[in-house]
């Protein structure tokens, strides 16, 4: 199986250089809003706010789209829940014609504290079952990613719960600002590239301290 969309990966048409795919890892349904699962959604929602667009419902996802800098932009919710995020990215990325290193994909990462951003050109899943079902349609590693921390060293409660779990009163007050660097991400990673964004944006703690 692996194999096989891998191959219908790779046999798609020539790829459209000036497209961008944004995908945002998350749950879909109200229970889940505003849990820690769900900031790639919150991303996306937030930068659908910025460029102005809605969200439609299509096939496997939510979608808007926009244009930056003369360039296209998708904006993919995958309509079904984190574990199952690759069949909604693979459909997307062959029907726009959209390059892998025109790919991002924004999700949570339990193994990065609350606060963090890390920007990434490629890599393993880390433990994130989204990413690595994504992996497995796009039939490689080497897609870009921003992994946005969500952990407080919490070892009193089990990862499920935690990863399904609403911020607390203090991540909410520094919830907002995470989300807006991630758009500023987003942004420059269509804009200068990973590398450049890369660079720029890792190492940095974001959370403000005087909150």
């Amino acid at each position: 199986m692996y194999f096989f969309k891998k191959i219908v990966s790779l046999l798609t048409t020539k790829s459209d250089m000036n497209k961008y795919l944004i995908l945002g890892i998350g749950n879909i349904g109200d229970d889940y809003n505003n849990t820690r699962h769900n900031i790639g959604f919150d991303v996306l929602d937030e930068l659908s706010s910025i460029l102005n667009v809605n969200f439609e419902s299509v096939k496997l996802a939510q979608r808007a789209e926009s244009k930056f800098k003369g360039k296209k932009i998708i904006l993919i919710k995958p309509n079904n829940y984190v574990n199952n995020s690759g069949k909604s990215l693979l459909y997307w990325r062959n029907k726009e014609k959209v390059d892998i290193k025109n790919i991002l994909i924004i999700c949570d990462d339990l193994n990065l504290h609350f606060g963090n951003i890390k920007i990434k050109s490629g890599g393993t899943s880390g433990g994130h079952n989204g990413l690595k079902d994504i992996e497995d349609f796009l039939g490689s590693p080497n897609y870009p990613r921003v992994r946005i921390g969500i952990s407080n060293n919490n070892n009193n409660t089990s990862m499920t719960n935690y990863v399904l779990s609403k911020w607390t009163d203090s991540e909410q007050k520094n919830i907002k600002n995470i989300i807006q660097i991630s758009t500023e991400v987003t942004f420059s990673f269509i804009q200068t590239g990973i590398e450049r964004t890369m660079n720029f944006y890792n190492k940095k703690n974001f959370i403000d301290e005087n909150l």
